[in-house]
């Protein structure tokens, strides 16, 4: 560790920066700002954007920028020198409170649901004090809003404190508690290839995934790759990553190898949720830029090959007060802890009444191919509470006393080996929102995707359960008998939504259709839901979002829907016809030849291989020329479809149908193609391509 202790945060304007650079009071009011949401005082913007511009420079730092995250699943950023002329003809480096305070970017590119002109270029970003300015390739980065993902982020996080402190109010020994902040720590699932294969496939570098690919003949069958040992190559990527991200104050703390070959996974540790999503955006530039040093690169595609595991990014949500304590802590004893009930049957109740809400929130054309898939959760929304926690709502709901469990001790059989007792929890990987001991882990999150969709909903739909706990409670004349009586209520109400068994069951998904839970399986089925009057009513009532906002996203997601599913489709329509009809008919035109040869020369010699071999690849020629014009004329039609919306059901209906046709006859003429005929690296070359 001593090597990397001087390297930490040592890129970040952090805590210890600013009490260094910064004048005492200036510091303190900052401070407040961070920690307990005051108002910045514009002359202390002042002080600090000039002591942020100086240490920039020490760093080497000569641009500063405005960081933000716009609907394009990236961060954008516009750079501006430091340097400002002055009128005897010279130039010095200068950075002003406003231009801390707030950037205006050319927005009329960004996609904006309707709600901005092209010609209205004007857009504008505010400086997120509670996330610290870093600096990234020789200029300082300044985390800020922009009328996207940032803003409803906060947005909801201030809802969630508020409506959670009135609650803490209620209970005994909450005095000190001013603040509630959630907290995440988003694990971070992806592949590793090589740069030389990659660069032969048109379709991964068009869209990030194969389109076409049969499945090699050794895949994940054997288990293998999860957690064994780590190559040198990837280990050298992952030694430079981690500095790299150390050096920006993120917490980067688990590697290992995931269960696909050439899978991985980074998991760091908890972080207050608008900088745990700052975090996360870095930490993918910094795996595809790391990457691309060690000659390989960093796919995100939450499926880049069929047939293996897809990769996800696991939202571990807690919430914490500022007094330090976790919310959802159960304690020794959960069934006397009732704040801890209170909490716990809030989310219940948010996770049952928003389940269209939560789906929606991680609704990509990408994840579309995971969920459901023995790496994911099922699409179907439900929570994972374990034997003890189930046990204990069971007893409230029968009136009976909860009959504790003993720890069980782990009995491993060998007398040298220390005893340990087994948790009374358990990871269900087939869980959508599992709690694992003092965290609910929200599973489904696509791994391109930014995190702030997610917990803009969680944040927002816990709030309204808590508002309407606090409403309930705060003028109880008998506080602990109406505080069972709302836990009972809700436990009766809401249990549908609690289940712990094997989510990847076809049994579950009748259960779940008994239990009238939503069964949404691709992003235009859960977009539909987005204009529910419920929905729009929760988000307006905290100000996270107005109805016009949501029906931007609405118009934006829908669209970058078929956009994505127009791209794949154009891709696979030019691999079909410039490289893998030709090599087809090639591959025909050899087997012919052969055939005349033997004959002409031997006419007793038998060719029924090769004319058996001929038929069959005439066929599958012929099938694949019928259906690339399927899918050539499947796009064209949808093209034509105005309606966002009922464009990207066109999409999923038809052309994503007449995608995965022409892939399946595509796939079975690579299995018989000679090796040396066939345009594009295979399965094989690519998932083991990194020795």
């Amino acid at each position: 560790m001593d090597e990397v202790t001087p390297i930490f945060g040592e890129n970040v304007f952090n805590e210890t920066v600013m009490k260094a650079k910064l004048p005492k009071e200036t510091y303190k009011q900052l401070m407040k700002t961070i920690e307990g949401g005051e108002k910045l005082d514009a002359s202390v913007a002042t002080v600090v954007a000039n002591a942020m511009k100086d240490w920039a420079i020490e760093k080497g730092a000569t641009h500063f920028t405005h960081w933000f995250q716009p609907l394009t699943g990236i961060t954008a950023e516009k750079h501006d020198s430091f340097i400002t002329p002055t009128s005897d003809g010279k130039v010095i480096m200068e950075f002003s409170g406003k231009e801390l305070v707030q950037g205006e970017p050319d927005a009329s590119s960004f996609p904006s649901g309707g709600i901005r002109a092209t010609f209205e270029a004007r857009g504008y970003t505010a400086w997120d004090p509670t996330s610290y300015a870093f600096i990234k390739d020789g200029t300082l980065c300044i985390p800020t809003a922009f009328c996207s993902k940032k803003t409803p982020l906060l947005r909801s996080m201030q809802a969630i404190s508020k409506q959670a402190v009135r609650v803490l109010k209620l209970f005994d020994g909450n005095e000190a508690v001013t603040s509630v902040k959630t907290t995440v720590g988003p694990e971070q699932e992806y592949f590793l290839i090589d740069k030389s294969v990659y660069e032969k496939r048109e379709d991964l570098i068009y869209t990030g995934r194969t389109l076409f690919g049969a499945k090699a003949p050794k895949g994940q069958e054997l288990e293998d790759h999860y957690f064994g040992m780590i190559k040198p190559r990837v280990q050298a990527f992952m030694k430079d990553l981690n500095k790299e991200l150390w050096k920006l104050g993120i917490l980067a703390k688990t590697e290992h190898n995931e269960v696909a070959p050439a899978q991985h996974e980074l998991a760091p540790i908890f972080s207050t949720t608008n900088i745990a999503c700052d975090h996360n955006q870095l930490t993918m530039e910094m795996m595809r830029k790391v990457a691309a040093k060690h000659g390989m690169v960093c796919l995100l595609h939450e499926k880049p090959f069929a047939g293996v595991n897809g990769s996800g990014k696991h939202n571990n949500w807690s919430i914490s007060t500022n007094t330090g304590k976790n919310l959802l802590d159960p304690g020794a004893t959960p069934e006397q802890n009732a704040q801890f009930l209170l909490f716990l049957c809030a989310i219940i109740k948010a996770v049952d009444e928003y389940q269209d809400l939560l789906r929606i929130s991680v609704a990509s054309a990408g994840n579309d191919h995971r969920l459901g898939a023995n790496e994911a959760p099922p699409a179907i929304i439900s929570i994972f509470l374990g034997d003890e926690l189930s046990a204990i709502l069971d007893s409230i709901e029968k009136g009976v006393p909860y009959g504790k469990r003993k720890k069980e001790k782990m009995q491993i059989g060998v007398t040298v080996l220390p005893e340990f007792n087994k948790d009374a929890t358990d990871r269900n990987r087939t869980s959508p929102f599992a709690f694992t001991g003092n965290k609910f882990e929200f599973r489904m999150l696509g791994s391109s995707e930014s995190i702030a969709c997610a917990n803009v909903f969680l944040n927002t739909v816990v709030a309204e359960e808590l508002s309407q706990f606090a409403d309930a409670l705060e003028n109880a004349k008998d506080f602990n008998g109406e505080l069972h009586e709302l836990i009972l209520k809700t436990i009766k109400e809401h249990k549908r939504i609690i289940f712990n068994g094997n989510g990847y069951d076809d049994s579950w998904v009748k259960e779940a259709e008994k239990r009238g839970l939503y069964n949404l399986k691709s992003t235009p089925e859960a977009l539909a839901h987005i204009l529910d009057k419920k929905n729009v009513e929760v988000f307006e009532k905290f100000g996270v979002y107005s109805k016009v906002e949501l029906s931007s996203r609405y118009e934006i997601h829908n669209e970058n829907y078929s956009k994505i599913i127009n791209i794949e489709a154009e891709t696979m329509l030019e691999m079909a016809k410039k490289d893998i009809l030709p090599a087809a008919s090639k591959f025909a035109s050899k087997l012919a030849e052969t055939i005349s040869l033997k004959k002409t020369v031997c006419a007793e010699c038998d060719a029924s291989y090769e004319a058996d071999m001929l038929k069959k690849v005439s066929a599958l020629t012929t099938s694949i020329y019928a259906k690339a014009g399927q899918l050539e004329s499947d796009t064209l039609e949808a093209k034509k479809i105005s309606d966002a919306a009922k464009a990207a059901f066109f999409y999923r209906e038809h052309v994503f149908a007449s995608m995965n046709a022409l892939r399946a006859v595509v796939d079975e003429l690579e299995v018989i193609a000679p090796k040396e005929l066939w345009p594009f690296p295979s399965y094989g070359d690519l998932l083991f391509s990194v020795k």
